[in-house]
């Protein structure tokens, strides 16, 4: 004899056991999507899922849907393409990087936005025209709208184009600006002058890190700080969360060769990559076309005695994933799809390839749980590429 049982009356208590169990974003959507009874004992924004893998942010114009305003992503678990409505994504914004889930998106204003491509949510930072060496803006000077001033003394003009194409080269976030009980920092990277800025959830204009202006090639926020690198491998340790900042250094044996430097957190541990490249010249019908290839990464781990950076021949089954985003790590045994050992990586070296890359990665509490879809970010074009160590 069957006995029919009735799923929406198990005890409240025993869903929300059932729901913490849960480790997949899309495990939880579907938890969720059950019934009435299990969406309630299921809050939207859970607070114990961890960071999901990235999904592959692709170029426009590969959506099925020819609307302007969709974008397609790649999920790396189940190798499918999933739409995203994006508005802010258009011909006439840059994306700068991404966070926690965020995307840093430029236009020709002062304006710096984030969006979350998931929740809809969106956010302003500073402006352009409030980072230390901005000394003016003038919308009525055409072409020479904002003015600059060099650590020498210079003075030079740019317009609003010149600004938002090149004027940042990324930012990053010390924590999701989804969670409104936690005040975040964004730490800006700027192309020309190599400077580190930053600014606190709500403040009105960005702040030099005066004592790391040569730590440019990637900055990651590990264990409460700020860690910028330099070309040669030396650390700048900075905290951001005092009224001024401090900062302190990891003078470790110069590394010699490559041509980008990463971190990413790793095992609780920092990690270096360095990414060699070789430049390919094509003549093709009188046009010389520029190709950028990786040839290969060296991973080092930083050992406090010393200090120093270890070579590593491996990456004990974790996965790296590399780009104009904040970089990030993650065990590959928890996640379908993950193959441990490899480095996924974007083509953010290139500027005739910029505009179509980039990734995502977001924490647990950027998701909105009443959408189908789930997201992670950064950028790349149309071709998947991973990297085995």
């Amino acid at each position: 004899m069957s006995i029919s049982v009735d799923w929406s009356d198990l005890p409240p208590e025993l869903l929300e056991t059932i729901a913490k169990k849960l480790k997949i974003h899309k495990d939880y959507v579907r938890f969720r999507a059950v019934c009435l009874a299990w969406r309630t004992a299921a809050p939207r924004i859970p607070k114990h899922l961890p960071c999901q893998l990235p999904w592959l942010m692709l170029p426009r114009g590969t959506s099925p849907d020819q609307r302007s305003d969709l974008r397609s992503f790649i999920s790396v678990t189940d190798d499918k393409i999933h739409l995203l409505t994006l508005p802010e994504d258009s011909d006439s914004h840059r994306r700068c990087g991404s966070s926690h889930g965020w995307l840093v998106i430029l236009e020709e204003t002062p304006l710096i936005s984030i969006v979350n491509p998931l929740t809809q949510s969106k956010h302003q930072l500073p402006p352009l025209s409030s980072f230390p060496n901005v000394t003016k803006f003038d919308p009525r000077e055409i072409g020479r709208e904002y003015t600059l001033k060099t650590s020498d003394g210079d003075v030079y003009t740019c317009n609003l184009k010149e600004m938002r194409d090149s004027f940042i080269k990324k930012v990053i976030f010390s924590s999701s600006p989804s969670n409104e009980d936690v005040d975040y920092y964004a730490v800006a990277i700027l192309n020309q002058t190599g400077d580190l800025a930053y600014c606190k959830k709500g403040d009105r204009c960005w702040k030099f890190i005066d004592d790391a202006n040569s730590f440019c090639e990637d900055v990651v926020f590990h264990k409460g700080y700020c860690y910028a690198v330099s070309k040669f491998g030396t650390i700048a340790v900075c905290d951001v969360s005092g009224s001024s900042p401090t900062v302190y250094f990891i003078e470790t044996p110069r590394q010699i060769g490559g041509d980008m430097q990463y971190l990413v957190p790793w095992n609780d541990e920092l990690l270096l990559v360095t990414r060699y490249m070789e430049v390919e010249f094509n003549m093709d019908q009188n046009k010389l076309d520029i190709l950028y290839k990786t040839t290969e990464f060296r991973v080092y781990k930083l050992v406090s005695n010393g200090p120093k950076w270890e070579s590593m021949s491996g990456l004990d089954g974790w996965a790296l994933f590399l780009g104009e985003n904040c970089s990030i790590s993650f065990r590959a045994s928890d996640y379908p799809g993950c193959k441990g050992n490899c480095i996924y990586f974007t083509d953010d070296y290139s500027e005739w390839n910029y505009n179509v890359q980039q990734w995502s990665s977001m924490a647990a509490s950027d998701l909105d749980y009443s959408k189908s879809t789930l997201i992670m970010r950064w950028w790349f074009n149309e071709e998947f590429v991973k990297y085995k160590c």
